[in-house]
């Protein structure tokens, strides 16, 4: 099973993007660590102190252990130690695979992470550096997709998230501050299940989930595919 890090700007990014997919890692066994920069806050909505309840309810619901590296919320910027800061991270938990947010984002936030873990994936392998844990370059880097643009994902491969949309769905509702108190931001959750509706459509499914890879990803067989 692989070590697996889900990096994301804000405790519930990871949940709106693919938070059926941690579901189902975490079901076939694999080790993931979701990472969140920066705590959220501030808000229109809620309390530090409410917020954290809430993602620490989340990733009950995920069934996968959550870590913030504090970062400040709406002033996220590229430095080298906020790559240090992820590279650490990455070392400790060995990270074989990386999920991170697809890099096209009216965010600032979101648009900075993914620079920031993009180099952190680098810095991770160096030696004769000052970072804890032993050096890895981790394989694979899967963008995920939380943006805030108005524009329909053309991922490069969807995963079938049926079996999980319910609990991704409860997940998600754990953001009670978010996502179920204000009025105007409740049809998010509709919104988000017609998107993995028809995500799942493109592959013949009731509901999946978009990623995008700027490498190749590889095949031992076509015995996975949806369909075969």
């Amino acid at each position: 099973m692989a070590n697996i890090l889900v990096v994301g700007p804000h405790p519930d990014d990871q949940e709106l993007g693919m938070g059926g997919t941690i579901i189902r890692l975490v079901e076939q066994g694999h080790n993931v660590l979701i990472l969140d920069i920066t705590n959220g806050e501030p808000t229109p909505y809620g309390s530090l102190e409410e917020r954290e309840k809430e993602w620490t309810l989340a990733a009950k619901i995920l069934g996968a252990p959550r870590q913030l590296l504090g970062l400040k919320n709406r002033e996220v910027i590229h430095t080298l130690d906020a790559r240090h800061a992820v590279a650490s991270i990455i070392r400790k938990h060995q990270a074989e695979i990386i999920f991170l947010p697809f890099e096209e984002d009216a965010h600032p936030d979101h648009r900075a992470v993914t620079r920031i873990v993009e180099d952190a994936r680098f810095d991770a392998k160096l030696t004769k550096i000052d970072l804890p844990g032993e050096p890895i370059y981790p394989r694979w880097m899967i963008y995920y997709y939380c943006t805030h643009l108005r524009w329909v994902a053309n991922p490069t491969f969807c995963i079938d998230i049926t079996e999980q949309m319910e609990k991704k769905i409860d997940a998600i509702k754990a953001y009670h501050t978010q996502f179920v108190v204000p009025e105007k931001n409740r049809p998010i959750v509709d919104w988000l299940r017609s998107m993995n509706a028809y995500m799942g459509s493109r592959i013949g499914v009731p509901y999946a989930e978009p990623f995008f890879t700027k490498e190749p990803l590889g095949l031992t067989s076509l015995g996975n595919l949806v369909g075969l």
